[in-house]
């Protein structure tokens, strides 16, 4: 248990935010490994366009992970960033996708932002009573990761608005999904 936290805020207040927080950064470091294994990964038409937009998304999200972590070790508790508290942490599967093509990868991504988006929305949601500043950063991160999410998308999405991937609730099912579509146009 910390011994100080933030002014203005109880040690158990601080230690509830730092919990909430320590999932943030496993998320991110787990994000910006799995972004790192698709850039490595993805293979086929498009793939220098996408090799590359991925890259920046991992440098944000690296910084995300860094900030958490500051936030945690002001709220006075350790940020663990080692790949066993990821492990400790992790509510989902590891990326199932190895080397692949670009709307593979894409298909199964477009389903690691969701599922990391709408972690994000539910801690900012229980921050609304805790504390506004710690929730000011994640409401800041989430739209950039809708952002990124976006970006994903536009790649899966048909002139008409459907995703290849739509209605598939695992990575590889989403994968498989969006590969057969060939050119990312739902069918």
């Amino acid at each position: 248990m910390p011994s100080f936290t933030i002014p203005g805020m109880t040690e158990k207040q601080g230690r509830q935010v730092a919990d909430l927080l320590q999932k943030q950064l496993s998320t991110y470091n787990d994000l910006h490994l799995t972004l790192k294994h698709v850039h490595w990964n993805v293979v086929g038409p498009n793939f220098i366009g996408v090799h590359e937009m991925i890259d920046p998304q991992v440098e944000l999200v690296r910084g995300y992970a860094d900030e958490a972590a500051e936030r945690i070790a002001a709220l006075g508790v350790s940020p663990l960033g080692t790949p066993g508290a990821i492990l400790k942490d992790r509510t989902w599967d590891d990326y199932s996708v190895g080397r692949d093509t670009v709307q593979a990868h894409l298909g199964a991504l477009d389903l690691v932002y969701s599922g990391v988006i709408e972690d994000t929305r539910k801690a900012i949601e229980k921050l609304d009573d805790l504390d506004l500043v710690s929730q000011d950063l994640l409401i800041g991160h989430s739209g950039e990761l809708e952002k990124f999410q976006w970006f994903v998308r536009a790649h899966l999405e048909s002139a008409a608005g459907e995703l290849s991937n739509s209605g598939t609730s695992t990575e590889k099912s989403a994968a498989s999904k969006a590969k057969a579509s060939g050119s990312g146009h739902a069918k």
